[in-house]
This record gives C-alpha cells, structure tokens and sequence, in this order.
C-alpha cells in the first residue's frame, strides 16, 4: 500500500493547485502531529479551505480537517507570525524532485516554506535570501545541516524524464554501473514504479546492464508516452487489489490495467480521499456520538434560560467591538497629538527622568496636550489620554501605528466571537423551538476577479488595459503568458521595475495611453522609494524583449534583455491614485492619478512617504469606509489587503 507521494504526485499536484493557490489568503496555521502541519487558507471565489501538509508524506488540500489542538505548538506559532495575513505568490516543485516551495508575501516581507517529501522530510520556513528561519526538525549532519540561521542547500539536481533529451539518455545509461530499472529509478527521480512501467511498456527486460541498452530513441519516446499526462490532460485514480486501497495515481499505469479502479475529477480530491479516509471515518464516529449525546432530553425552560444568556453575550461582545475600534480610529485621527506625547515621555525616561519627575512636570505644565494625559502606570510603561473625550491607553514603548494595532487586533478577536456567539443562537434556536433571535446578517457576494487582477493594472483614458508585475515572478509571467503581438511592453530606466505591457488587440495606441503607461511604469518601480519625483522610462515592440543573454551573461529571474531601438519618455512625474468605481460593476481601482479620477467616484492620491503599504492600507481603508456609507460593499470591494495591491513600492502618504 502507497505510504507518501512521489516526484511525479508532486508534479501533478503542483501543476494542478497553482492555478487555484496564487493570491490565496494565509489565515491560521495548526499542527496536529510531529510530521503534519495544517495551514487555513482563504482562496478567492471558493472560500475557505484547509491545506494539509505532512513531511515525507503527503501535500493536498483536504475536506477533512482535524480538530484544532487545544494549545499550539511552537512551530505552528512561529509560522503564524511570519505567515498569516500573507498571500502565496508562488508554488514550484524542485528539479522534478520530492520538494515543493510555496513562496509568500505579506506586506513587503518574501518568505519561502519549503517541504521536503523524501525520506523522514521535514517543513522548514526560509527567508527570501533561503536562510532558515525555522525547520520542523532540526539536521545536523558532516554533509548537512538544516538548522536555523544557515543557507538551505537544496540536493544536487538529477535528470528530469520530462526534458530529458537522447543524448542526457545515453549518457546516463552509458555511465551507469546498475540495470535499467534502478538507473531510471535512482537517477531520474521518477521512483521504481515508474521506472517499471516503462520498461513495461518498451518491451525492454528491467534487469539488463543500462550500459548494453542499444535504442535510446525508443526508449526516450516511451518516457515521453508514460509523462505526458503532465502536460496535457490527468485521470486521477485510487486503484484498488483485493478490495482494499493500493494505490493513487494522477494518471493511469499498464501494470494495474486489471486492477478496479475508482477516478476522481481532480488529482487533489484523489489524493484526499485516499489519504484522508481513516481521519474522516474517525470523525463520522465521532459526530455519531455527539449527535446521541444531542439528543437527551434537557429540564423544561434550560434552553430559554441559555437563549437569553448568550443574547446578553453577544450585545456586550458588539458593544466591546466597536469601542475598541472606535479607540484605534481615535489614535490614528490625533494622530500628531499621540505622537508628539509618546516622543515626550520617552525623550523624558531616556534622559533619566524618574516617573514621580514626568508627574511632576505634567502637573504644573501650561501646555495643552499635558493636560491629556489622565494617569500614568509605570508598571506597564502606559499613560492613559484623553482623546476626544474618550480614554484611550498608550504604550510608550510602541509607535503610533502600533498602538492604533493593538485595538484593532482586539477588536479582530471579538468579531471572532461574535460570528461564534451568532453560531450558538442558531443552534440553541432550533433546540428550544424558537424562532426569534439575533439575526445573521446576510454577507455581500465577493466580486468576480479578471484573469490581469493577479497584477497591478488599470484601464487607460483610451480604453486600453495595461499590466504591471508586481514582483519577479509576476514580471516573469506577463512576459511569458501575456505579451502578445502589436502589444507595447514598457520598463523603467532603473533596477527593481515592473515589466509593463499596453494591451492593444491590435489597435493603435494614442499617445495619451502611452504618457499614462509610462507614468504608471515609473511610479511602481524603484524609482518610489529612491526620493526622486520623476524619472526615465521606455516602451519596445514584443519581439525586442528576450529572456536569451549575450554569451558569458546571465539574466535573473524577472529581468529581461532589450534589443533594439528604446522610445525613451524622459523626466515622468511620478503619481499613484486608488478610489471606488460605482458603475455597472462595482470595484477597487488603482493607477495613474487622471486615469482613476476619470473613472471613479471616490478617490486618494498618494505620493512618497512614510507609511509602509500595511499602514497606509488600513488608513485609506478607514478613510473610504468613512466617505460611502455602505461600509459592508467597501468591505467587500477594498479590504487593506486590496489597497495594498495598489499601492506602490516602498513608503508612501496621502496626498494633501
């Protein structure tokens, strides 16, 4: 019976979820065993689901999920702190080996959580320079070490079946000192199955010294026969041998042509279903046993008297909620106020100042925000302010920004509450019979994202759509997948920009849409965050942007070589703007400043500055939700993590 997933599983399950996992959310992360890790995540247009991964074992999403342990590990802590709130930008498979690296982003931090498939395997978090921040289990070998603070070294590459060429063939056979079966097993990853399945299929006797093999060719064109469902087209199955569960294939093999079979439309549900089968049946057990346990008759009026108590939990709940918010929007509104005090005390403490001596001078002071400050708690390293009536505690040890966060995140932990308390009203609800209740509020359907939302975009005054990469990788994409003929690629004359493309359909450009591309061009890349307010850019014909270097150069990843004649736009005004369109389809639109005031109703121009994109995305957020009454819609259309989209590199403000 199949034990873990080979190379080829992984290849499978890679090209199968990364459509469905770019841009997912990260929510909670939990660990159920040593091996297994669950991570929560929030896809768009699916909702929630939960992604199982076990070192050395298995990488899917599931159905099934475990209960949440009672108290977390620390390693699933650690990975919340560097993880939650992110999006995975990327999921790749290592050299057609047993390794997966989802590449994630929150904010302007780049992590890697790499899981290892092969042997005893292990899951370890790694910065965007590949350094350990933390392994599952920590290795400490004469040859290896995974441990934290050092270099993850990935194992040395083997030759993939699936780009393998004639000659790579021959001269591995002919260098092999082993038969065929185990050569193709041990030094193209594919595992023994595989290995005889296309031994199978040539007619070639397994156990004949690969150095005697004489036709290549043929052999070549089995490997390609047996691995081309990886490219074209799955079909998922559990095989089964005696009734029982052996096997699960993302495609099917001649060696089980007997076997009974059971298919699947998705390799992922496959793979769910087969190694997620005793957890799930365990819970059924489970659920039997508290639905009998349901069914006891309780004492006459309990239900009413629960009833009325969690209604009371649930005002009290809203009620907390909303000051605390409240207090957070009161920080961020006196803003200058807060921290000129915090700048204060702490200058103050710094210069040897006792507590009973700031007292002292807060009391005989004439100036206004002195007067504020209500009580001090040298304990905690706390003052508690008035601001705007309402009292609101400050640590000094925390920026302003900070401060306004630690109420938010409490309020964040009650809305939680609340969504429970709700749950548990509907339920005592059908127990007692009743029908009056708090009523859930009906959430707005979430809109549908275009295929270019994945990227920074916007619709030009001429009505042409325009692209930009967001990072290496998205830069790489666009110019692989998207860069058509008689479209205009555009980049930055610096380092660090975005590749660019006008979007023609093989119309002519008007130079308007051209200035706004340029400006866009320059405004999203490294030029932002340099101080400048303008700079250079350029736009080229498609068949001018290569990913071939000269001889003896190398071109990284996101980058791109640039033949030809450059149409250079010189000294572009740098200009970023967001705001609500409210037409037929409502949205969050970003781009250059004219572009969007043309197209929407509310709109925030930002230029360079301070505010990180975390930041500044949650100011702009309180700001729209203050604007347009319907706060539910701007919820729904432009959360902080939309806006951050938006936003350019590096740090920014709101234009006066």
């Amino acid at each position: 019976m199949k034990q873990e997933m080979s190379s080829v599983d992984v290849a499978a399950i890679v090209r199968e979820l990364k459509p469905r996992l770019l841009d997912a959310k990260i929510t909670k992360i939990y660990q159920h065993s040593h091996e297994e890790i669950r991570i929560g995540l929030h896809i768009f247009k699916e909702g929630r689901t939960n992604l199982i991964i076990e070192a050395g074992r298995r990488f899917h999403l599931t159905k099934h999920p475990e209960t949440a342990p009672k108290f977390p590990q620390s390693f699933p802590m650690l990975l919340r702190k560097h993880l939650s709130g992110g999006r995975i930008t990327d999921i790749l498979q290592y050299d057609f080996d047993r390794i997966i690296e989802l590449h994630i982003q929150r904010g302007e931090d780049k992590t890697i959580l790499l899981i290892e498939l092969f042997s005893k395997g292990n899951i370890i978090l790694l910065n965007s320079e590949k350094k350990i921040i933390l392994p599952l289990k920590s290795i400490s070998f004469r040859d290896r070490k995974v441990v934290r603070g050092e270099v993850y070294e990935l194992p040395q590459g083997q030759l993939s079946p699936v780009t393998a060429s004639p000659d790579d063939l021959k001269e591995m056979f002919s260098h092999s000192d082993s038969d065929i079966v185990r050569t193709m097993a041990t030094r193209m990853n594919m595992g023994g199955q595989y290995a005889e399945e296309i031994c199978l299929r040539a007619g070639v006797e397994k156990n004949i010294a690969a150095a005697q093999l004489s036709d290549v060719d043929a052999l070549r064109n089995v490997i390609q026969d047996v691995f081309k469902p990886l490219s074209s087209e799955l079909k998922p199955n559990i095989v089964f041998k005696g009734g029982k569960e052996t096997d699960v294939l993302p495609f099917e093999l001649s060696q089980y042509e007997k076997n009974e079979k059971k298919y699947f439309a998705t390799f992922n549900d496959a793979l769910d279903e087969y190694f997620s089968k005793e957890v799930a049946e365990k819970k059924g057990e489970e659920g039997k046993g508290i639905a009998k346990e349901e069914k006891k008759p309780e004492k006459p009026g309990l239900y009413e008297y629960r009833l009325q108590k969690q209604t009371l939990a649930l005002q009290k709940f809203k009620q907390d909620e909303e000051k605390l918010a409240h207090k957070g929007e009161l920080i961020y509104a006196y803003y200058q106020m807060c921290e000129g005090i915090l700048k204060a005390i702490r200058d103050a403490r710094d210069k040897g100042y006792s507590w009973d001596d700031i007292r002292s001078i807060l009391k005989n002071s004439d100036k206004p925000e002195a007067r504020t400050i209500k009580s001090i708690n040298q304990d905690k390293g706390t003052i508690s302010v008035d601001i705007g009536g309402d009292e609101v505690e400050l640590d000094i040890k925390l920026t302003v920004h900070q401060n306004s966060q630690v109420y938010y995140d409490k309020a964040k932990k009650l809305s939680a509450k609340i969504k429970g308390a709700l749950t548990a009203i509907e339920e005592t609800k059908k127990l007692s019979g009743k029908e009056e209740a708090p009523e859930i509020k009906r959430k707005l359907p979430k809109p549908k994202q275009k295929w270019y939302g994945q990227f920074r975009w916007f619709i030009s005054t001429d009505g042409f759509l325009v692209i930009g990469g967001r990072d290496a990788q998205s830069n790489e994409d666009i110019v692989k997948k998207y860069l058509q003929k008689r479209d205009i690629f555009f980049h930055a004359h610096v380092s660090g920009s975005p590749a660019v493309v006008v979007k023609t359909e093989g119309k002519e450009v008007p130079e308007t849409t051209l200035l706004e591309a340029a400006q866009f061009t320059v405004s999203y890349s490294g030029i932002w965050k340099s101080g400048q307010v303008s700079g250079d850019c350029y736009w080229v014909h498609p068949e001018q942007v290569s990913k071939t270097p000269e001889p003896g150069e190398y071109v990284a990843k996101g980058a791109f070589v640039i033949r030809g004649q450059r149409n250079y736009y010189k000294d572009v005004m740098l200009g970023a703007a967001l705001g609500i369109e409210l037409g037929e389809e409502k949205r969050l639109i970003g781009g250059p400043p004219g572009v969007v005031k043309k197209r929407a109703q509310f709109v925030i121009e930002v230029e360079p500055g301070e505010f990180n994109q975390n930041d500044l995305s949650k100011k702009i957020y309180r700001t729209l939700t203050e604007k347009l009454e319907d706060k539910k819609l701007i919820k729904a259309i432009a959360s902080p993590d939309r806006i951050a989209m938006f936003l350019p590199p590096g740090g920014s403000k709101v234009k006066e």
